[in-house]
């Protein structure tokens, strides 16, 4: 969903070079997207999902919330 959330311009691109970072410091480089609403610690070390997260943006046409 992070990378649906980029695409759609709901985050920006220096905030996913931001977590692509830090992922890469963990060893989990290919985690920077799921770090868009995995925002736990635990949930960064691990890797998994443990509570779920809501995400708000628009687009020129829509409004959009992600579950």
């Amino acid at each position: 969903t992070g990378h649906l959330i980029y695409k759609c311009g709901g985050i920006d691109k220096r905030t996913i070079e931001k977590f692509e970072k830090e992922a890469a410091e963990l060893g989990k480089g290919s985690f920077k997207y799921a770090w868009v609403l995995d925002k736990l610690k635990a949930e960064r070390e691990r890797g998994i999902t443990i509570d779920i997260a809501l995400w708000k943006f628009e687009t020129p046409k829509y409004y959009v919330t992600v579950i």
